[in-house]
């Protein structure tokens, strides 16, 4: 009844999910500067964020007779992220706008997954995808403010 390619859209979702959480800790262990309390309080917000949305993702897979990947080799190799261990080292604004490029990737994957799920009439999942968006752009806006960057700019 539910397209594999639905199935398959939601896994490379629950992947990018997973390693956007792993990033996002990464800078909030790492981050140093004048705004360390502020960056480090958001980007805590942010990665327990992205663990509801993903266990969202996941469940709603499971829902449709999915199987979420739910180990690291398998987020790395299915992410529309990429890892980067040498980020820990950034200075804090640079750190901003690696979140920035993330955020927009994950952000073009849902436009990706909202036109996917429409097509499917995958509605449950079309509006999931739609509310994760909703937060996704204000958290683009949000960095982008911080940046002093216009909201549709490139960081």
């Amino acid at each position: 009844m539910f397209s594999t390619e639905v199935k398959d859209y939601l896994n490379k979702l629950v992947a990018t999910q997973g390693l956007l959480y792993t990033r996002l800790h990464q800078f909030h262990w790492y981050v140093k500067g004048p705004h360390f309390f502020a960056l480090h309080e958001q980007f805590e917000e942010l990665y327990d964020k992205v663990t509801e949305d993903m266990d969202e993702v996941a469940e709603r897979l499971l829902a449709i007779g999915g199987e979420p990947y739910a180990t690291l080799r398998e987020f790395l190799e299915h992410s529309v992220l990429e890892e980067r261990v040498e980020d820990k080292n950034l200075p804090q604004d640079q750190m901003v706008r690696a979140l920035v490029d993330d955020y927009k990737k994950l952000r073009d994957s849902l436009s990706e997954g909202i036109q996917l799920t429409d097509d499917h009439k995958d509605f449950v999942s079309n509006d999931m995808l739609i509310a994760i968006q909703g937060e996704v752009d204000k958290t683009i806006w949000m960095f982008q403010a911080y940046l002093d960057n216009d909201p549709l700019e490139e960081a």
